[in-house]
C-alpha cells in the first residue's frame, strides 16, 4: 500500500469498535479491522493480509493492539475465527476472500457489483452477424491489409453487451465510438435505440459532446443517422440523480435507467463505488462502451476500475481493444516519445530525452528555488496570464485559457497550485493596466445551475460583482451572476488531478523539489499527455526519474475475479443495501 503511515482516529476508533463487538476477537482482528479500513481511505479496494507492514511505521494515539501472526496463513486462519469476519456472501462488516484480501463490507460489495454488471454482459451476441463485415467495411475500411484496431473495437462493441476502448491521446476513440453508434442506429432500424453519453465530470462530458458532434460529420453517416446520433452529454452524477434526502440515487435497481446503449468517456476517473452504482442502475440487456486512457491517473476515490478490467490476463472474458495508433503525434514527436517512456518505467531514458533539446515539442528547465523561483516563474506566465485576463470577450478569454495551462502535482508548498495561482495574479496586478477577466474554476457541484467541479470559467469583473461564463455544450457560451457561484478557485495553475478530462495546447509543469505521496509514473504521464503541441517541464532529475519508477499499485480483487469469470470458489453472493454516492469526481 501507498500513501501516508499514519492510521487515522477513524481507523483506529473503527478497529476498537470491530473488537469490542466480536464475541470472539483473535489474534490480528484489530490490525485487520484498522488496516482495511486504512487501505480504503488511500484508494485501495482492499487489504491483502500478504502485505503485513512495518507495525511500527504507524505511529498510534493509544498503545498499539498486539501484532498478528507474521505467518499469513496463521492471520488468515485466526481472522476465521472472529464473529466480524466472514466469507464472501457474508453479512458481516469485514469480509475475506479466499486469497486473503480482507475487505470493508461496503468494498466487497461494491466489486462483487462490477464484477457481476460486467461478466452478464461480457458474452457473445449472435444478433448482428448477418452483415456484420459489410458494414464494417463502410465505416471501417481495410486499407492495405492492416490490422485496424477501431475496427477490432467496434466488432467488439457490436458483438457484446459491454467493451472498453482504451487508448492514449489522439488514438480516435470518440471517432471509434461515433461510428459505433451509427452502426448500431442502422441495425436496430426503428425505433432508434435509446443511447446516453455520461462522463465523470462536466468538463469531460463537454468534450465528448464536442468529439461526438465532431466525429458525426464522417461520409459514411447518412442524414437520417445523423438526426439520430445524440448530441447531449450528462456527468455521471447527474444521469443518475442524486437524492437530496437520503444521499443515494435516484436510479437503482429498483428504478433501473431506460437507456438502451450507455457510453462512458475518460472511465479512468470512475471509481468503485460509482462503478457499482452504474451497474446496478442499467437494465440487464443494456449496452455498455467505456473509452478511457488505462495509463492515466486512477479516480480520486478508491479503486482503478479501469485498469483493473484491461489486465492482460482478461483479454479473453472481457473485450478489450488498446488502441495504439496516435492520429495526433506523429514519429517526431517528442511528448508521444516522452509519454511512451514515462509508461515504460525508464525515468532515466525519459529525463534523458526531456533535456535533449532534440524535440521542440519538449522543454526541460531545471528547477530554481527560493526567490529565483517566484521571479523566473513570474517572468514566464506574465504574457499568458494577460492574454486570459485583457482579452476582449469571454469566448477569447476562455479560448486563452485553453490554449496554455500550469499544472503542478501539489496543492500547497512553495510549488503547489495555491502558491502559483498567487504569483500569476501578481504578475496580472503589476500591470499597469486594469485586468477585465479572471479565470475560475468549480470546486464544488450545483445540480441546479448544472455546474460541476472541475469545470473552468471566466469572471468579468464589474461593479455589480461580476458576470461569470463557462462554455456549453452547443459550443456556444452561458452566463450568470458571479455571487450565484458555487465555491470556485483561481484557475490559472490546476492540480493535474483537476487536469484530467482537459486538454491545452502549451502545458507548463511544475515538479516539487523532493518526491512526494502523490508524484508517480501515472500523474506525469497525464501532465504530458495533457499537451497538444508543446509542455515544458521544470524539475530535478533526481525527482523526475523517482516519480517515473514509481508506479501507483491499488490493491484489488477485481482483476482476479473478472479473470477467473467471476467464480472465486466464493459462496453465493448476497447482495443488500443500494450503492450510495460519496461525492462527484473531480
Amino acid at each position: 500500500m501507498t500513501g501516508t503511515t499514519r492510521l487515522s482516529n477513524l481507523d483506529t476508533h473503527f478497529a476498537d469498535f470491530i473488537v469490542r463487538i466480536d464475541r470472539n476477537p483473535g489474534s490480528g482482528l484489530w490490525w485487520g479491522a484498522a488496516l482495511a479500513s486504512y487501505a480504503a481511505r488511500h484508494g485501495h479496494s482492499c487489504f491483502n493480509l500478504c502485505d503485513a507492514p512495518d507495525y511500527s511505521a504507524f505511529p498510534l494515539l493509544h498503545a498499539p493492539q498486539k501484532q498478528p501472526p507474521s505467518d499469513t496463513i496463521l492471520w488468515q486462519e485466526s481472522l476465521k475465527q472472529c464473529d466480524t469476519v466472514g466469507s464472501p456472501g457474508e453479512y458481516t462488516p469485514l469480509v475475506l476472500d479466499q486469497a486473503g484480501r480482507l475487505y470493508l463490507h461496503r468494498c466487497w460489495g461494491y466489486e462483487q457489483q462490477v464484477t457481476t454488471g460486467i461478466l452478464s454482459r461480457s458474452h457473445h451476441l449472435m444478433a448482428h452477424e448477418a452483415g456484420l463485415e459489410e458494414a464494417l467495411d463502410r465505416y471501417f475500411p481495410v486499407q492495405n491489409g492492416d490490422v485496424d484496431l477501431q475496427r477490432s473495437a467496434a466488432r467488439m462493441a457490436l458483438t457484446r453487451r459491454f467493451s472498453i476502448i482504451s487508448g492514449g491521446p489522439g488514438t480516435g476513440k470518440t471517432a471509434t465510438v461515433a461510428r459505433i453508434l451509427a452502426l448500431l442506429l442502422e441495425m436496430a432500424g426503428d425505433p432508434p435505440p435509446e443511447i446516453v453519453l455520461a462522463a465523470p465530470t462536466g468538463k469531460a462530458a463537454l468534450r465528448l459532446h464536442q468529439s461526438i458532434m465532431h466525429a458525426a460529420d464522417h461520409p459514411a453517416l447518412s442524414d437520417e443517422i445523423r438526426e439520430n446520433m445524440p448530441t447531449a452529454v450528462s456527468t455521471i452524477h447527474r444521469m443518475l440523480g442524486v437524492h437530496a434526502r437520503n444521499g443515494g440515487f435516484r436510479h437503482n435497481r429498483d428504478k433501473r435507467l431506460t437507456c438502451d446503449i450507455l457510453v462512458v468517456d475518460e472511465a479512468s476517473m470512475v471509481d468503485l463505488q460509482l462503478m457499482a452504482a452504474l451497474m446496478e442502475a442499467l437494465r440487464d440487456d443494456a449496452r455498455v462502451i467505456l473509452l478511457g486512457d488505462r495509463n492515466q491517473l486512477a479516480s480520486v476515490e478508491a479503486g482503478a476500475v479501469l485498469a483493473d478490467i484491461c489486465d492482460g490476463t482478461l483479454q479473453a472474458a472481457v473485450p478489450v481493444t488498446q488502441l495504439t495508433k496516435s492520429y495526433r503525434f506523429g514519429e517526431q514527436s517528442g511528448i508521444a516519445a516522452l509519454s511512451l517512456l514515462i509508461n515504460s518505467g525508464k525515468g532515466a531514458a525519459a529525463a534523458a530525452l526531456a533535456q535533449s533539446g532534440e524535440f521542440p515539442d519538449v522543454v526541460w528547465r531545471r528547477l530554481p528555488t527560493g526567490k529565483a523561483f517566484d521571479e523566473a516563474f513570474t517572468a514566464a506566465v506574465r504574457n499568458d496570464c494577460l492574454c486570459c485576463t485583457k482579452a476582449e470577450s469571454p469566448a477569447e478569454a476562455l479560448a486563452k485559457l485553453n490554449s496554455f495551462r500550469v499544472l503542478s502535482p501539489l496543492r500547497s508548498g512553495p510549488y503547489g497550485i495555491e502558491n502559483l495561482n498567487r504569483l500569476c495574479l501578481s504578475a496580472v496586478k503589476s500591470d499597469a493596466t486594469t485586468a477585465r477577466m479572471m479565470p475560475v474554476m468549480i470546486s464544488g457541484n450545483n445540480y441546479e445551475l448544472g455546474l460541476f467541479n472541475g469545470d473552468t470559467g471566466v469572471v468579468v469583473e464589474s461593479g455589480g460583482g461580476g458576470t461569470a461564463w463557462f462554455e456549453n455544450q452547443e459550443g456556444g457560451l452561458r452566463h450568470l451572476s458571479a455571487i450565484r457561484l458555487p465555491p470556485v478557485e483561481t484557475a490559472f495553475a490546476v492540480t493535474v488531478h483537476k487536469s484530467q478530462g482537459s486538454e491545452f495546447d502549451r502545458v507548463l509543469l511544475i515538479l516539487p523539489d523532493r518526491l512526494s505521496d502523490v508524484l508517480c509514473r501515472e500523474l506525469l504521464y497525464t501532465a504530458v499527455t495533457r499537451a497538444r503541441r508543446s509542455i515544458e517541464i521544470w524539475g530535478s532529475e533526481e525527482v523526475f526519474c523517482q516519480a517515473v519508477e514509481k508506479r501507483t499499485i491499488r490493491t484489488s480483487g477485481l482483476a482476479d475475479r473478472l479473470a477467473a469469470g467471476g467464480h472465486t470458489n466464493d459462496p453465493e453472493t448476497v447482495l443488500t443495501g443500494a450503492v450510495r454516492p460519496e461525492k462527484e469526481p473531480s
